[in-house]
């Protein structure tokens, strides 16, 4: 999905690899070893809008005011403003950070700072190397959601985060209509005993 650099590579930083690797280190009983989406927190922004192995529905919801992206996996809802109100105070930092859309002509723009600095980018495994490289405080996500027909929105983000990559990048696809799909419920934290298993188990080593 990385359409810029157009060699398809992130360009990550040495380090923020090495960080991820040290993460993936810690031993099985460590918390912090397991990522936002298996403690049931977020997929994160952009990682809740990308694609998985199963869960991949979206309902997007618009007022006049705010444009709603429901995502199915962890049944996430992000609401976002479009009325020009201005930032949150960087004190009130969060996982997925602080959203502000705009209208430019028929492309919805959505504008996230102000991220915890806990996130990562990409927590599925189809994210392949990506999963697991942290999302520092500085990270910047521009989206921008362009319907180009009856059933599809092309859905584009471009990532900033000076902390961790070499310069900014770009992912793209299409989201497309379908009629005939239904969101069903995404019981995370009350059927999440994957986690609670792994830990338990691994006390007992």
């Amino acid at each position: 999905m990385v359409v810029d650099p157009p060699n398809g590579r992130v360009p990550l930083k040495r380090e923020a690899i090495e960080k991820r690797d040290a993460v993936f280190a810690l031993d099985l009983g460590s918390l912090e070893r397991y990522g936002p989406w298996e403690r049931c927190i977020t997929r994160g922004v952009p990682g809740s809008m990308w694609p998985g192995a199963y869960n991949n529905g979206h309902q997007i919801v618009q007022t006049p005011n705010y444009v709603v992206l429901h995502s199915e996996m962890i049944h996430e809802a992000r609401i976002i403003p479009l009325d020009g109100r201005p930032r949150l105070d960087v004190a009130a930092s969060s996982w997925d950070g602080d959203s502000r859309g705009h209208w430019e002509g028929d492309t919805l723009v959505v504008d996230t700072i102000n991220f915890n600095g806990r996130g990562w980018i990409a927590t599925n495994a189809a994210a392949g190397w990506l999963r697991g490289i942290a999302q520092s405080q500085a990270a910047h996500v521009v989206e921008r959601l362009t319907r180009v027909s009856e059933d599809t929105i092309q859905y584009e983000a471009t990532i900033e985060d000076p902390n961790v990559y070499t310069g900014s990048w770009k992912v793209a696809f299409p989201l497309n209509k379908d009629e005939r799909y239904r969101i069903f419920e995404y019981a995370c934290h009350e059927g999440n005993h994957a986690l609670e298993n792994m830990l338990r188990q691994a006390a007992k080593q």
